[in-house]
């Protein structure tokens, strides 16, 4: 659950601004429901452009992943009481290399900060690539375990490189043990994205 929490306090930290030079508006997937007026109090959508957002999958927590090259950011969040969070984030780098460096960076921290201890629990993730899918692509879990037990609280993401662009679409809730249709939402939501990405991405 702090796992979660800490999710949500990062969204709501990256505020909203102008619109990020080089991504249009409506241009990400959630955004078109995001700009319907909410009126339950359970729920919340932020659109926010700010270049310092934090890259959506961070094991580490430090904020240096994908930080260096940027060029224009745009992060979309949806939050629902108690504990659920989707975001789509969309990077856009000033070159492939930057780029790729942002998803070197990711598998270091996957690896430096794979496990954590909590008092009684602890913060698990793991990783695998995913195939087919843009230039490089991984499949990330986050996981709250007590033991060899799954606890309440976890995350389920995809991340996509495209040329010069990193894609995330993360799910963060109630999780039990990793399943692989924890991750069809997001593989979709990657997928429909990794097609339109060129229109505003380099990528030949």
């Amino acid at each position: 659950m702090k796992k979660i929490a800490a999710l949500v306090c990062a969204a709501l930290v990256a505020g909203t601004a102008a619109a990020a030079p080089g991504i249009p508006r409506g241009f990400l997937l959630y955004e078109k429901a995001a700009a319907v007026k909410d009126d339950d109090p359970q729920t919340s959508w932020r659109v926010s452009d700010s270049p310092r957002s934090p890259f959506a999958v961070d094991p580490c927590g430090r904020g240096a992943v994908g930080k260096a090259g940027r060029t224009a950011v745009r992060t979309v969040t949806f939050t629902g009481v108690p504990d659920f969070m989707k975001v789509e984030q969309v990077l856009l780098y000033g070159s492939r290399a930057d780029a790729g460096r942002a998803m070197t960076q990711l598998r270091g921290g996957l690896s430096a900060c794979r496990s954590r201890k909590d008092s009684a629990s602890g913060y698990r993730y793991t990783s695998a690539p995913v195939t087919g899918l843009g230039d490089d692509a991984l499949r990330v879990s986050g996981q709250v375990y007590y033991g060899g037990k799954a606890g309440v609280g976890g995350e389920r993401g995809v991340v996509v490189r495209r040329g010069n662009a990193v894609l995330i679409y993360l799910r963060a809730g109630e999780y039990g043990r990793p399943a692989g249709r924890d991750w069809a939402d997001q593989l979709r939501d990657a997928t429909a994205m990794t097609g339109r990405i060129c229109g505003i991405a380099t990528c030949s």
